[in-house]
């Protein structure tokens, strides 16, 4: 079993325990009280390089990061720095996170908020509605071509924008036939937890101009997040970097100037 198996069979598990105590009734009257979802798009499009900052407190391959106790404060540093959209870690086991995190973030700021997950059903794109999620996170790798479609026309009809993740040439065209307009390469590889550092400069020639692309994994500062820039990203995504800054507002805004010293 791959890591990335194990994490799924421990996500159902907790999946179906929320599933008892809540049900699609009561997650879809929470959704018809929740203000519409925030579209990060033109933010993501326009010049310059775009942050999602990230909540993390831990991570499989390195472990515990940062003492968060309070993930709104933390939110609220990000989006002092100008974050473009935020991250909430959901995945209780292996990352120390919960979808507490997610309502807490959500009622600090204004910004758009990804729930970031390892997304399997339908019921987690109503939780992640109902909590006030603007975006979700889809792993290619963890989802079947007909559970991918499906769970992406779903996350649309619910008003979210999609983040497909990608980790290899085949979830690249996996990925590009749902039609996708935001794919995030993955430099880990969730299966064997390993660092693919040149992962985002291979793929991203497969990758059509209009589609935004996001970089993950590896980003340990503006160095990293120049040389992902020149290699084609629209937007990075950053958790341990910043999780571990002492001062992530100023850390958050070192990275979105990326592209931006002479505009």
């Amino acid at each position: 079993m791959s890591v990335l198996d194990d994490i799924v069979a421990g996500v159902r598990e907790d999946l179906a325990a929320r599933k008892a105590r809540t049900s699609v009734v009561d997650l879809r009257a929470m959704i018809a009280d929740t203000d519409a979802a925030r579209d990060p798009m033109p933010a993501f499009r326009a010049p310059g390089l775009s942050v999602i900052s990230e909540v993390k407190r831990r991570s499989p391959s390195k472990g515990d990061l940062a003492d968060i106790p309070d993930p709104a404060a933390l939110a609220t540093a990000y989006a002092a720095g100008g974050a473009d959209a935020i991250s909430v870690l959901t995945e209780e086991r292996r990352f120390n996170g919960s979808l507490a995190d997610l309502y807490a973030v959500r009622a600090a700021v204004a910004t758009p908020i990804l729930r970031k997950d390892f997304i399997v059903s339908e019921y987690q794109l109503l939780e992640a509605r109902a909590g006030g999620a603007d975006l979700a996170l889809l792993i290619v790798a963890a989802l079947d071509d007909a559970t991918l479609a499906d769970l992406y026309t779903t996350a649309i009809g619910l008003g979210l924008t999609v983040l497909v993740e990608v980790h290899d040439e085949d979830e690249v065209e996996r990925a590009l036939a749902i039609g996708t307009d935001l794919l995030g390469v993955n430099a880990r590889n969730l299966k064997t937890l390993e660092v693919d550092p040149d992962a985002f400069g291979r793929l991203v020639t497969l990758v059509p101009d209009d589609v935004v692309k996001v970089a993950e994994s590896g980003i340990g500062g503006v160095a990293d997040a120049e040389r992902y820039a020149a290699l084609g990203a629209d937007v990075v995504l950053v958790g341990e970097a910043l999780v571990k800054d002492g001062d992530p507002t100023a850390a958050v805004a070192a990275l979105r100037a990326v592209g931006r010293e002479d505009s």
